[in-house]
């Protein structure tokens, strides 16, 4: 019995951006070079599916220019409710004014990280970075994690201010011991990088599995290759695929990826290739062109789901169109009838008519 191939994912190169989400992510398959690393592992034995290029960390995709926050009412403090409940409802100019208001009457620190969060992503008023940072900058030091936070982020991508990156790794320190989970993250990538910081897979797996406990699915994925691979951490199978189980439960498609494989190889887990294959199907839905190609060769073997040359190569030819080629499957659609090819053609391109 073919196995799929384990996607070997090595964390490698650092880039950290002022995102909504202010997540960086170590996401599969990585197009930039990466930095000096521990000695690589040995290869796995040939499979059914090619290996995986290795990942490297990339900002989330998101629209929004800065970090997005999400101040934590006091839910003791009817004010805080009233200025959070009017955001969360899309009153942007009502929770401006509430938090202008007591940030200056109270110096409330919450209240000060809403304006920083309006000022930057231009809910109510005007975008200002200036006026963002400044009120970050207030929160930041009247002790409030999430402000330190987005203030790193912003201080990172020279927004409202000069880049500091000295500033930056305080910033997230602060953050992270605080509790922040994002910052915890942000700063086991730069420990990771070993740019900004001294290389130090130790810590940098201190600082994600502190996030990953906190439930932050990138982290969570990022632990589970530093388990994969012995990467400042002792090799373990069993801990990468847990961890990789809960960050496919939070829609990581990466994890649900790598996950799928180790079901369907049995690794670390029991084997369970229908489970397996509806990851692979749902990642493939989500567009991953990686778990398009694994799909595709699933049901073009019949190996772990009925054989189905026909649908597999449609997702063949969509993972074709986003670079994910594969000339083994080239030679597959070539080999089909005339009339199976336009078939698979057609659901291919209805496909990317509507994703």
């Amino acid at each position: 019995m073919k196995l799929l191939r384990p996607i070997s994912i090595v964390a490698c190169a650092l880039m950290l951006t002022a995102s909504a989400a202010a997540q960086v992510s170590l996401s599969p398959p990585g197009a930039a070079t990466p930095p000096a690393q521990p000695p690589a592992k040995p290869k796995a034995k040939a499979h059914i599916i090619a290996k995986k290029p290795a990942a490297t960390p990339k900002p989330a995709a998101t629209p929004a220019p800065t970090a997005t926050v999400t101040p934590t009412p006091e839910p003791d403090d009817p004010n805080v409710d009233l200025v959070y409940g009017a955001y969360q409802r899309g009153m942007y100019k009502t929770a401006f004014d509430l938090a202008i208001k007591r940030a200056q009457d109270k110096g409330d620190p919450k209240a000060m990280t809403m304006l920083g969060e309006l000022y930057g992503n231009a809910m109510g008023v005007k975008r200002d970075y200036a006026k963002a940072a400044e009120w970050y900058k207030r929160a930041a030091d009247a002790g409030d994690r999430e402000a330190m936070f987005a203030l790193a982020m912003m201080r990172l991508a020279g927004r409202g201010g000069p880049t500091n990156r000295e500033e930056v790794v305080k910033l997230l320190a602060s953050s992270a011991k605080l509790g922040e989970p994002k910052a915890a993250y942000n700063l086991a990538l730069l420990y990771l990088d070993g740019q900004t910081l001294p290389q130090d897979l130790k810590r940098a797996a201190e600082l994600l599995r502190l996030a990953a406990d906190a439930g932050n699915a990138e982290a969570q994925y990022a632990l589970a290759t530093f388990y994969k691979e012995g990467t400042g951490v002792e090799k373990n199978m069993e801990k990468a695929v847990r961890l990789l189980q809960a960050a496919s439960l939070a829609d990581n498609v990466d994890a649900e990826v790598e996950y799928a494989i180790a079901l369907f190889n049995g690794t670390g887990t029991p084997q369970n290739q229908a489970a397996a294959v509806a990851l692979l199907r749902k990642a493939a839905k989500q567009n991953s062109p990686i778990a398009q190609n694994r799909l595709a060769r699933v049901l073009v073997g019949g190996q772990g789901a009925p054989m189905d040359k026909i649908e597999g190569l449609k997702w063949h030819i969509v993972a074709k169109t986003a670079g994910k080629g594969d000339p083994l499957l080239d030679e597959a659609l070539a080999e089909l009838s005339p009339e199976d090819r336009a078939k698979a053609e057609a659901a291919a391109r209805k496909w990317l008519g509507t994703k």
